[in-house]
């Protein structure tokens, strides 16, 4: 086993063109590290509706050039097969560590296989290169990103030519091309043939970026803006000054893109201590709302000063005020969002007389709702130009929730005054979320399992009226790896996460409001009520 664990290492690393993972892996080799080599040869990084996404490192458990060149040679077989045989690939990319690397690379591979490839002019947004694949006409779009996780990870995103990210079964189509290609070796990699794009597609998007304001509406909403060392920032800036918003005073301390993400542990914005900056920022500046990108600009935050301090909003606040804003905009179309968010969308929708879908998770399947105008996520991802780019987009939901804060700002209000109108005439909707990061996958089975077997049937003294195992798939979800709880006004689903080692688990309450003056009475309620089913799904779980 130790000798077949050797010599797969050694077949490896006579196929890796990365001088840096050859060093790595030769070094591993020479010191006899069998367990670390069983670590990174233990199978392969799987190719799924997240694309990859996975540790830096040399072996096929590791995102490295090797791993992304089988990947793109994967993907180009996949389309020729389609009939995709001179179709265009667009490839972007983020800042972190590899990414032009990557992007090179696939931009080798496509030309290769004969397929036109074009790689945006420098690391930009996500959604950039999502608005790109529909602009240019692409087959097909890459963006090398691993969005919000920790510096030592990167990943690989891939985009269909309906501008929406891979759903199945593409991902078991491309995975299978992935799976066959038996050496580097046989994967044509020309120096040249790809272009290189110039600032036209950024610029495109940039006017795009206009149509989502009113026109005419108030842009007066200063705001603090923190980039979290990721492609945000000159992006923001330019939409915000062709908007005619005040300029954001930026967090410099994360304003550049910095691969190491020095500052925050989690360059995530809803990780403990990622908006401390921010925050400090805003103490100074005193804006009317503080606005966080993730690196690679697809996700938004949105924090409020509340009694003096600064709070940032949930996701579901933010996606609950977003629906509103359009709403009084009279927006025509569906309103989506996957199932682990509030309820509260389905019921705005419901009063405003537009259609409502509920999708699994991720904006693989929001973007594909039909006559989507709106949709979004709990996870700080926010679709409100659908036409323009079939993804998150973190830069347009600035612009919106900055058009929406200066409306109020006008008529003396602000962002919390909306929420607190919302939950009197809709119940307060209170959401949170429990979430669990492992080290060992297992612990996340185990978890899964023993709520399959032993499962509760109430959670904080309130009955479980329904239970729903969704691997078997409802009317309208096609089957996911997830449990539903319906309980007498409350919702718990119970995932592992799709892109980290975690579990996760979304809990929701609803607490009617008579009126105004009730608020704080029901807001004592609703956290009491998510404390206690914390609690109880905890010890269910075994977590």
């Amino acid at each position: 086993m130790q000798d077949d664990l050797i010599a797969r290492a050694q077949a490896w690393l006579a196929e890796d063109p990365d001088p840096e993972t050859r060093a790595e892996l030769a070094a591993l080799l020479d010191a006899g590290d069998t367990d670390e080599l069983a670590a990174r040869f233990a199978g392969t990084l799987q190719f799924g509706t997240a694309g990859l996404r996975g540790e830096l490192g040399a072996g096929p458990l590791r995102m490295n050039r090797a791993v992304v060149i089988r990947a793109a040679a994967g993907l180009a077989a996949y389309l020729r097969k389609q009939g995709h045989t001179d179709g265009l690939v667009v490839i972007g990319y983020d800042a972190r560590h590899k990414s032009s690397e990557f992007a090179r690379d696939t931009a080798a591979v496509m030309a290769g296989a004969g397929l036109r490839a074009a790689v945006l002019p420098r690391p930009l947004p996500t959604p950039v290169l999502a608005y790109a694949i529909r602009h240019l006409g692409a087959v097909a779009g890459v963006e090398v990103t691993a969005s919000h996780n920790p510096p030592r990870d990167n990943g690989y995103k891939v985009y269909l030519g309906d501008g929406s990210q891979i759903v199945p079964p593409a991902d078991a189509e491309i995975a299978a091309e992935i799976a066959a290609i038996a050496s580097l070796h046989d994967v044509p990699r020309p120096d040249t043939g790809w272009e290189t794009l110039d600032d036209g597609v950024l610029d495109a998007y940039l006017a795009r970026t206009d149509a989502v304001l009113a026109q005419d509406s108030p842009r007066t909403a200063r705001t603090v803006y923190t980039a979290m060392h990721g492609v945000g920032k000159d992006v923001l800036l330019a939409a915000f000054a062709r908007a005619g918003f005040p300029t954001p005073a930026l967090v410099a301390e994360q304003a550049e893109p910095d691969p190491d993400f020095p500052t925050v542990a989690f360059p995530n914005p809803e990780e403990p201590g990622a908006m401390d900056l921010a925050f400090a920022k805003a103490r100074e500046e005193d804006p009317d709302l503080v606005i966080a990108n993730d690196p690679d600009a697809d996700r938004c935050a949105v924090a409020v000063k509340e009694n003096g301090a600064w709070r940032m909003l949930r996701g579901d606040e933010v996606g609950a005020l977003l629906a509103a804003h359009l709403v009084a905009r009279g927006a025509q179309g569906t309103f989506a969002e996957s199932i682990v968010s509030s309820s509260l969308l389905g019921r705005i929708a419901e009063k405003a007389k537009l259609p409502y879908e509920e999708t699994l998770t991720g904006f693989k399947w929001i973007a594909r709702v039909d006559g989507l105008r709106y949709g979004y996520e709990e996870a700080l991802g926010y679709c409100v130009d659908p036409d323009g780019v079939r993804d998150k987009d973190g830069i347009t939901a600035a612009l919106l929730i900055t058009e929406l804060a200066s409306t109020l700002k006008a008529e003396g209000r602000t962002l919390t005054d909306l929420l607190d109108d919302l939950a009197v005439e809709h119940g307060l909707h209170a959401t949170d979320q429990l979430s669990v990061r492992v080290e060992d996958l297992s612990v996340i089975a185990d978890a899964m399992r023993s709520l399959r077997e032993q499962q509760p049937t109430e959670l904080a003294g309130l009955r479980i009226t329904r239970a729903e195992d969704l691997t078997k798939g409802t009317d309208t979800l096609p089957p996911t790896d997830g449990l539903r709880y319906t309980l007498e006004g409350a919702r718990v689903i119970v995932r592992p996460s799709g892109t980290e080692p975690k579990l996760k688990c979304y809990l929701e309450v609803v607490v009617p409001v008579a009126d105004h003056e009730s608020l704080p009475t029901a807001r004592a309620k609703a956290t009491e009520l998510l404390t206690a089913i914390k609690s109880d799904l905890s010890a269910a779980a075994g977590i």
